[in-house]
């Protein structure tokens, strides 16, 4: 399952990228990654839906971060989605390193499998991370975002953009 567009082709969206306002960075939110056939429609539902514009846009990707929801809202273009197939991951961003690391530990210990990622490059933020599968195959992120990643910075440290494959 891949959490970025798999379609590396898509033209960029001219929505303006507003700052990410501090207030979110200390909240735990619930993590909502979806695959939708039409970046620019999905765009605009959530802006009206949410009531505010995308904190982040890149080609291919968007993400909103409302202020009256705790949830982290992430798109990525793929224009073979459907209905019934649009959900890539659900997860639950944390507020420092320490916290994953808690979880990860916790969740280590009750004998659930993990997969763990720490300090990657995923959909221009670099992450502390870690998976868990549930029985139905649905997969669950815990991460805390260390750092947004521009492109221009990711092409000149060879960073790949290629999100969360697996």
């Amino acid at each position: 399952m891949t959490c970025c567009s798999p379609n590396s082709s898509t033209k960029p969206t001219s929505v303006a990228e507003p700052a990410i306002p501090t207030v979110h960075a200390a909240l735990p939110k619930a993590h909502i990654h979806l695959h939708v056939p039409n970046l620019d429609q999905a765009i605009a539902f959530y802006r009206a839906f949410f009531g505010s514009n995308p904190v982040k846009v890149k080609p291919g990707y968007a993400k909103f971060l409302p202020i009256w929801s705790p949830v982290n809202l992430a798109l990525s273009e793929d224009p073979t989605a459907t209905r019934g197939t649009a959900v890539s991951h659900l997860g639950m961003q944390l507020a420092s390193p320490a916290a994953v690391q808690a979880h990860l530990q916790r969740i280590k210990g009750s004998g659930l499998a993990v997969r763990e990622e720490m300090g990657v490059t995923c959909c221009h933020a670099n992450q502390d991370k870690f998976w868990v599968v549930d029985p139905a195959g649905i997969e669950w992120e815990v991460y805390h975002l260390n750092f947004d990643v521009e492109a221009d910075t990711e092409q000149a440290h060879g960073v790949s953009t290629g999100c969360c494959t697996r």
